[in-house]
Formats: C-alpha cells, sequence, structure tokens
C-alpha cells in the first residue's frame, strides 16, 4: 500500500478504516496500525481464528469487531502506547479481565510495546468469551 492510499491514523494511532464486514476490512486495520501494533493486531486475529474458526468478523468506528450470529464478542482499538482488546462480556471471564470500565460487563486488556503477551490467558479469554451471549452493536 502506497503512503498515498494509507489510511489516515486517528491522533490516538488508530487507523481510520471504512466500515465493512468480513476479514478483508479486518486485514486492512491491522496492516495499517501504526510500528509494533500491527504484530500484535495480527496476533490476536490468529489467536480468535484458532480459537473460534467461524468467527464473525467486521471494521465499525474503526474498531475491528469479531463475532457471532447473536453478536459481537471481541475488539480491538490502537491508542498512543497500546493496543486495547475489549471483552464485551469481560465481567463473565475467568479470571476477570484487568481493566475496567464505565460500560457495564465490558473489561479491557491493554497490551503495551514492552509486555510480554501472555498468550495462554488471552487464548482463554477468548474462548470463554466466545462462548458467551454475544453484544448487538
Amino acid at each position: 500500500m502506497s503512503n498515498a492510499s494509507a489510511p489516515k491514523l486517528l491522533s490516538s494511532t488508530n487507523p481510520q478504516i471504512p466500515k465493512g464486514d468480513g476479514n478483508e476490512p479486518v486485514q486492512a486495520y491491522i496492516a495499517a496500525m501504526p510500528d509494533w501494533k500491527s504484530t500484535i493486531g495480527r496476533r490476536i486475529d490468529t489467536l480468535v481464528e484458532q480459537v473460534f474458526p467461524t468467527v464473525r468478523k467486521a471494521v465499525k468506528w474503526n474498531t475491528p469487531l469479531y463475532g457471532k450470529e447473536d453478536g459481537w464478542f471481541l475488539a480491538m482499538y490502537c491508542y498512543k502506547k497500546y493496543v486495547q482488546i475489549t471483552f464485551m462480556q469481560g465481567t463473565s471471564l475467568t479470571p476477570v479481565p484487568p481493566v475496567t470500565s464505565k460500560v457495564e460487563g465490558i473489561r479491557y486488556l491493554n497490551i503495551h510495546e514492552d509486555d510480554q503477551l501472555d498468550e495462554a490467558q488471552l487464548t482463554d479469554w477468548i474462548r470463554q468469551a466466545s462462548k458467551l451471549p454475544g453484544k448487538k452493536l
């Protein structure tokens, strides 16, 4: 992708990607994630596909969403210093993901550049989240 056609990054460094359903817009988002964040984005995407091969994907509001027929269970967003994973039913996961939300039920995992990603825990949370009712957005 040339710089002229590269997606604009918002002030948070989140890629500005057109809304769309399916894998293609999610992969465009991941490719546009700056620096080390795209590596994290690819890893999250791979883990979700491994845990839930029939996952439904979309980009809405510049955010990749992962779900199933009844709604969304996970989202991803870039901030300047971290990538945030949103668990739509996070308070129902065990253990509960570490970062609270003002929105009832939602919990976050923030991944910073130098963090060691606990893939076993993340995979377990994805597995648990995929079995819970999805959220309609």
